[in-house]
């Protein structure tokens, strides 16, 4: 195994992460970088390892090298000398001493996730705070790693040192200690952070003049204190999305709609080489709504094989969110255009196993002279009015029930008034009744005429009166002609 893991961090899984326009190099570079990982290289005859780490205690001294005296170069370098370092400058960068990151959760809508970590600075500055958003958390110990990284990683700039040395043994991720400066504290144990290597040979070079040994070999490098946690400057750049994109919607094989309890989908977008277009493809991505309230609103949720617009929150690709729907040659729009391009509305399909005539509808008809609502209900229309109802209809109406219609008034009154014209109830086979268990009938009119055809019979209790074509039939236990 080439690589060797000095890791003493906890990490956070990622949901989604996407490497987009960047190389495999670039891609790790940055993930590291943004959790505080660095690596190194150490080297053995015939092999090496690429070493991870994220704190001191990932670095040892190189044997030979353990310490390493200061001389000043004084008219050139001393040849005598063993390896050494002639050059050395310190320097100081103001630095906030307070990071700050927040973010949001929307399953978490109204958690605080503010985090912050602070470390003293010696300088007049370290009150200034640097804040940041969004810190790319959603859990609040995710959060506070990632703050305290960064925050180390400002206190590992503030302070640094440079120095230019023929010391073979001086790499990137070792240790060593400074020995012999003037200045006394100077004089301790630094980590190297990057080191550059001039070699000469006098094979390689076309010029009558030999190389000389102080020019052989040099070694220009940067160090931090050793007793500072060194984190990586995130210096590779993220790729960012440069507009929306389009992605189909997918899902397990078999199903027709895909989604979780916030109405969020999973999508393949066209540039995914490896995705099987299934539940597999994306994380799930929210839905944007014209309307969302607390249980209230519109839902409208984009189907398996429907194509979608996606935007990216601040351009970030691990931040898919869907804006809309956009019809293609496979998904064309429910009504022929441009044919109809008056009408507009909304169609649905029936789920599962739904065809074309399986639908519910609200359409509009906006065509001059031809205006037209439509409601088409698949199965049931359900309306409901907590209070009151008005309707007013300019011209006739025609409703046609093909099984039962009942009416019921729970408290109150009916009133019919035909202002003009004649009403006519008709029924074609069966009975009319009329019941008024409690009440009384009323019957009011200029002119009354009831036709039967085979009789007419009035009842009153034991009293009976009956009418045919042929006779008229009056019983009662007493009869009285006035």
């Amino acid at each position: 195994n080439d690589i060797k893991e000095k890791l003493i961090g906890r990490y956070a899984e990622r949901e989604y992460c996407v490497q987009y326009r960047e190389t495999d190099f670039n891609f790790v570079s940055r993930l590291m970088e943004e959790e505080g990982i660095y690596f190194y290289f150490t080297h053995e005859n015939g092999k090496h390892h690429l070493v991870l780490a994220d704190s001191p205690s990932a670095h040892d001294k190189f044997p030979g090298y353990e310490q390493i005296p200061y001389h000043p170069e004084q008219g050139g370098i001393d040849k005598s000398r063993a390896d050494h370092i002639h050059e050395w400058t310190f320097a100081r960068e103001v630095q906030p001493g307070v990071h700050v990151l927040t973010d949001y959760d929307f399953k978490k809508s109204k958690a605080d996730l503010l985090v912050k970590s602070s470390i003293k600075m010696p300088h007049a500055h370290a009150g200034y705070e640097r804040f940041d958003y969004p810190g790319h958390f959603v859990e609040i110990g995710n959060g506070e790693h990632l703050v305290r990284s960064r925050m180390e990683e400002r206190r590992a700039r503030f302070e640094g040192f440079e120095g230019d040395c023929n010391a073979r043994g001086l790499g990137a991720g070792y240790l060593f200690k400074l020995t012999g400066h003037p200045n006394d504290n100077q004089n301790r144990d630094y980590l190297v952070t990057s080191a550059n290597y001039q070699l000469k040979l006098d094979s390689y070079i076309a010029s009558a003049n030999p190389v000389g040994e102080d020019e052989m070999f040099k070694c220009s490098f940067t160090a931090i204190e050793f007793a500072q946690t060194y984190h990586p400057p995130r210096k590779t750049p993220k790729a960012q999305m440069l507009g929306a994109q389009t992605a189909v919607v997918v899902g397990p094989s078999g199903e027709e709609i895909h989604t979780d309890q916030y109405g969020r989908v999973k999508v393949q977008f066209h540039w995914d080489r490896y995705g099987k277009k299934d539940e597999n493809s994306s994380c799930w991505i929210r839905v944007s709504q014209p309307w969302a309230g607390k249980h209230w609103g519109i839902v409208f949720l984009p189907r398996i094989g429907q194509e979608v617009v996606i935007d990216f929150l601040e351009g970030d690709p691990d931040q898919p969110i869907i804006t809309g729907s956009v019809y293609n040659s496979s998904q064309m729009p429910p009504y022929a255009l441009p044919d109809n391009k008056t009408q507009s509305g909304i169609k649905s399909r029936s789920s599962k196993g739904g065809g074309p005539d399986n639908f519910n509808e609200i359409r509009f008809e906006d065509k001059k002279g031809h205006e037209e609502i439509l409601i088409h209900a698949e199965r049931t229309l359900t309306t409901v009015v907590e209070a009151s109802e008005s309707r007013s209809v300019g011209g006739g109406r025609t409703t046609s029930i093909h099984k039962d219609e009942k009416l019921t008034i729970k408290d109150g009154h009916r009133t019919e008034t035909l202002e003009k014209g004649d009403d006519k109830l008709t029924a074609t086979l069966g009975n009319i009744t009329i019941e008024a268990p409690s009440g009384k009938y009323g019957l009011s009119s200029k002119d009354v005429e009831i036709t039967g055809a085979t009789s007419i019979k009035l009842v009153c209790g034991a009293s009976t009166i009956e009418m045919t074509p042929a006779s008229i039939t009056i019983k009662s236990p007493l009869v009285k002609i006035n």
